[in-house]
């Protein structure tokens, strides 16, 4: 699968609720809180995350493109002209995440705690209003916007687990996040 075909799952379309696994359970409201976008997309989002979690509770999995998140987040909030240029979901997804850990680590995300809900619920709601800003000015978009919201809330996760030492059963800390957005930012 091309790396971009990689979030365009869509097998998860549609669905109006996630209820999956409760360890995202909250991320989807803490995501609302912050975008006014379909809580079908955050949903969907969190079944593709929760279809990905075998893969990353193993710590050898858990990888983080660090050049590429910055340069995805330098790509969606600090250049200013977005008309012809053109931006993948994967980009859109990335940079999203960035934000959402700069945002998240910074005190940004006004609902206090270090919680990886509260991360990726800021990394989907960044994505979804990060897709509509671009297209809205004249961005040609590859993917869609689902597939922004999917890469976003994974690289977020990725961004969480790396920070607790790997797997989804890590504890870690909110030193580990500090640690980890002082290398992206």
């Amino acid at each position: 699968m091309a790396s971009n075909d990689y979030y365009n799952d869509t097998r998860h379309q549609g669905r109006q609720q996630w209820s999956g696994d409760d360890d995202f359970s909250s991320a989807a409201s803490h995501a609302e809180q912050h975008a006014d976008q379909d809580r079908s997309l955050f949903s969907s989002a969190l079944s593709f995350l929760s279809d990905r979690k075998s893969q990353l509770s193993d710590p050898s999995q858990v990888e983080v493109d660090e050049d590429h998140a910055m340069r995805a987040h330098n790509a969606m909030y600090n250049d200013q002209d977005d008309r012809g240029s053109r931006h993948d979901s994967s980009t859109v997804g990335a940079g999203a995440a960035m934000q959402a850990l700069k945002m998240f680590t910074s005190g940004g995300s006004n609902d206090g705690g270090m919680d990886k809900n509260k991360l990726i619920g800021l990394a989907m709601a960044q994505a979804g209003q990060l897709w509509d800003q671009k297209q809205s000015n004249g961005a040609q978009m590859e993917g869609d916007k689902q597939s922004a919201v999917n890469s976003a809330a994974e690289m977020a996760l990725k961004m969480y687990l790396k920070s607790q030492g790997g797997g989804i059963g890590g504890t870690g800390g909110p030193g580990g996040l500090l640690s980890l957005a002082s290398k992206f930012l």
